[in-house]
């Protein structure tokens, strides 16, 4: 028992979340390579002669340089055992990155200096509100032309109502960075970049006499805004931290190795460790209790000579051991443990034991779904993960009627990884689901590994539908009738959702019938 708290207590689970461009792979990378995981970091792009990152795996996310799968990075650091749970970086995957947060205990919100509080950064925060996960802030490309420091916090607390409190603040403008001001550990730091930035950034204490005499001007205006920072009272508070009221803040650049190393000093000292997860009935699980865990993460065929599948699980409470039988509380039946790794893009390592906050591949997982529960000991079962609004909707067909089988298997697998929501009706039948996606990517992702994985092409056609809710069998039958209408049954949970048009449609339909039940799904942009 005393074992299990002491190792939770050691444990950092984390996401990094951001817009498209920011820098999260990159970051991820720097990470990583400041805790020694790895001996080089990679660019996204893979530009003069460098390599790609390892999070990227699939040729889609290489060749567009995006990240679209999740991928876990298990590493120690100061006695601290990491769990960076990397997330997909665009728009059209948010659904995804939900799911993913569902597993963490901090985020990192990844900053562009020039953009400050971009769409998918906002939006990918207010979720890390819905779930009370505490932020952390890396003010991202400080090596680059960019806005003023002042002015980004005051953009962080007007979009995001948390009162930003800089652990570290820039000396020098965007463009023209020489270091930080460390003001928690009372430190001049300045950085010295490697060659290509590919290595550890070199790091120079200074004393107040240097930094005057090396930085001059650069030097005399950061202490006065960092006078003005604690005249203000922007000051790091734990207790409003983890009650998801301030952010803290820090100033870097993840390509050049500039303050990443401080950042993961800040995740050991101010990142929550894993706490008991409430369960169904709203009742925390121990964590010394036996073993719990959540699967938020399908994925098939991450190493195509293997053609596996894994699913990711967050330890909740207890001790793993590879090789022990669990129970899958959807179905009661037991699940084995036997191949148990951690994965981080197309590297793997076996995992022999876990403790809570741990992230564990289960391989060869076919029964498992995102959301599922596996336990030992006495039953229990987590909240499920719910999904998003779809917004995209598009028929799929084979264009080989010789491949109907693999069409088949390969359209349940990725039903069932959450890569898009298959949708049937006994109108279309089944030889041509609908697909249901939250952004038009999600569909070049299937086209995409229907060809690569189950060598079969497919055809896709549009459809005019924009609106998604959620209906009962009561309500279907009325709802069918109407126009610019069709009801569904959603393959993953069997639930019934109604298709509209448009929402002027929508609306059109609810005012002529009131009583019919549509509500409104999972982060749907529409009332």
């Amino acid at each position: 028992m005393a074992a299990i708290i002491q190792e939770a207590a050691r444990r950092r689970t984390f996401a990094v979340i951001s817009h498209p461009d920011a820098g999260k792979s990159t970051m991820t990378e720097a990470l990583a390579l400041h805790a020694s995981a790895i001996s080089q970091a990679g660019a996204v792009h893979g530009k003069s002669g460098r390599r790609g990152v390892t999070s990227d795996w699939m040729e889609m996310e290489k060749a567009r340089g995006i990240s679209i799968t999740s991928a876990a990075l298990r590493f120690e650091y100061r006695g601290h055992m990491f769990n960076l749970v990397d997330t997909p970086g665009h728009a059209d995957f948010s659904e995804d990155t939900y799911r993913v947060l569902a597993a963490v205990d901090c985020a990192v919100m990844l900053l562009d200096a020039a953009k400050g509080m971009e769409p998918q950064t906002l939006k990918l925060f207010e979720v890390c509100r819905h779930r009370r996960i505490p932020v952390i802030t890396f003010v991202n490309k400080w090596d680059r032309p960019g806005r003023e420091a002042l002015e980004l916090l005051d953009e962080i607390e007007e979009r995001t109502g948390l009162k930003p409190t800089p652990i570290t603040w820039p000396i020098g403008t965007g463009g023209f960075f020489h270091g930080v001001a460390d003001r928690a550990a009372d430190r001049i730091v300045r950085y010295t970049r490697t060659p290509g930035g590919a290595t550890k950034a070199i790091e120079t204490d200074l004393s107040a006499e240097q930094a005057l005499a090396e930085l001059g001007g650069d030097w005399e205006r950061a202490k006065d805004e960092i006078d003005l920072l604690s005249a203000i009272g922007a000051d790091h508070d734990q207790k409003t931290f983890e009650a998801h009221e301030s952010t803290p803040v820090l100033f870097g650049a993840a390509l050049s190795n500039f303050g990443v190393g401080r950042l993961l000093d800040a995740m050991v000292d101010i990142a929550p460790a894993p706490a008991p997860r409430p369960d169904v009935a709203d009742d925390p699980r121990p964590l010394e209790e036996p073993f719990s865990g959540l699967v938020f993460k399908v994925q098939a065929n991450m190493d195509p000579s293997h053609r596996d599948r894994i699913a990711f699980v967050r330890v909740c409470s207890g001790r793993f051991e590879r090789g022990m039988v669990l129970i899958h509380a959807a179905t009661a039946r037991p699940f084995a443990t036997k191949y148990a790794q951690s994965v981080f893009g197309q590297e793997r390592a076996t995992i022999d034991e876990a403790y809570p906050g741990d992230v564990v591949g289960l391989v060869n997982a076919s029964a498992l779904r995102p959301g599922d529960t596996l336990y030992d000991g006495p039953p229990v079962e987590f909240p499920r993960i719910p999904s998003f609004a779809p917004e995209h909707f598009s028929t799929a067909r084979v264009r080989d009627s010789s491949r109907s089988k693999q069409f088949r298997k390969g359209i349940e697998q990725l039903d069932a990884e959450g890569v898009v929501q298959v949708l049937r009706s006994d109108v279309r039948g089944d030889q041509s689901p609908v697909l249901a996606a939250v952004g038009p990517m999600q569909f070049d992702v299937v086209k995409h590994r229907m060809a690569a994985e189950f060598n079969t092409e497919i055809l896709m056609d549009r459809l005019d539908f924009g609106i998604a809710r959620l209906t009962d069998a009561e309500s279907a039958p009325l709802l069918a009738r109407q126009r610019g209408v069709e009801v569904f049954t959603r393959s993953l949970d069997g639930a019934l959702l109604a298709l509209f048009t448009d929402e002027w449609r929508m609306r059109g339909v609810m005012r002529d019938h009131p009583d019919l039940v549509l509500n409104a799904l999972l982060a749907d942009t529409r009332g």
